[in-house]
């Protein structure tokens, strides 16, 4: 069930940067050692999203969302749970998970990816001849940050990245994260990157919090980026665990419209956009 709720909102006066805090999360969650860089992940698991994805969920995440659905803040700061795992050991965890659901779409979720660049390349190129799709689920700080990293990704022609827009605005990112405003537009940046680079790609925008002025305004900047990708925005909404209802509650957030997790589930069994080369 949708519904709207009014709540009183108010902004962080300062915010933090956003790519620093990526890099000092990166300290505590990774591990560099040769042959391939430790990681910490906390869950592996089958999902429905997409018509059905295995999912690795890591620890650590370099933004401090107040509507993420992950339950324990110590895992997204890294500081508990999980276990450091190789690329090869993260390999076979999906891919033996994949093969008993029969599913061949893949994703890392609960954090942020891209945090541990060379262990991201390492496991991609451990999946890359296992006839899988991955789907790259990012906030594109650290791809807005530098563009090298989505031509990187370019060489992964399986791979299909998804840039989770936290708002529609630098205001809505800051207040919606914490961070400094700026940030959003490393957000778009790296939109504007993976589409230079020939990375399958597209959008998907947090709009709980939005209204319908800055909604508009945040379209045509992407029509302006990629006119293709104006039509394949995916419109989020907060998904209304009573946890996360508790984080909105205590941050006074002011949001318009979520989900109950038992409807969510129901209408996106199917999913929302996948990737291109699933045809």
């Amino acid at each position: 069930m949708n519904f709207r709720m009014r709540l009183v909102s108010r902004g962080d006066p300062l915010g933090y940067d956003p790519v620093e805090r990526h890099k000092k999360i990166e300290e505590i969650v990774v591990r560099q050692r040769a042959g391939g860089d430790l990681k910490k992940y906390y869950r592996f698991r089958h999902d429905r999203w997409y018509g059905g994805i295995i999912t690795a969920d890591c620890a650590g995440c370099g933004l401090t969302c107040k509507f993420c659905w992950v339950r324990n803040q110590s895992i997204l700061e890294g500081r508990q749970g999980g276990e450091l795992l190789s690329p090869d050991e993260v390999t076979e965890r999906i891919l033996r998970l994949a093969q008993r659901k029969k599913i061949n779409r893949v994703r890392i979720s609960g954090g942020e990816p891209t945090i541990g660049r060379q262990h991201l390349f390492q496991l991609l190129n451990a999946l890359q001849k296992k006839r899988v799709h991955f789907i790259l689920e990012t906030n594109g700080i650290l791809i807005g940050e530098d563009k090298t990293y989505a031509q990187e990704l370019a060489l992964y022609p399986f791979l299909h990245a998804r840039v989770s827009l936290k708002g529609c605005s630098e205001e809505e990112f800051s207040r919606l994260t914490g961070a400094d405003p700026k940030g959003f537009e490393l957000q778009l940046a790296a939109l504007k990157n993976l589409v230079q680079a020939g990375v399958s790609t597209h959008p998907a925008v947090m709009l709980s919090f939005s209204r319908r002025e800055a909604i508009d305004q945040l379209y045509n900047t992407i029509f302006k980026i990629d006119p293709r990708m104006h039509s394949e925005i995916e419109r989020e909404e907060v998904i209304l665990y009573p946890h996360v209802r508790e984080k909105l509650q205590r941050a006074k957030l002011e949001y318009y419209s979520g989900h109950f997790p038992d409807q969510l589930h129901r209408e996106r069994a199917e999913g929302p956009i996948a990737p291109e080369a699933d045809g």
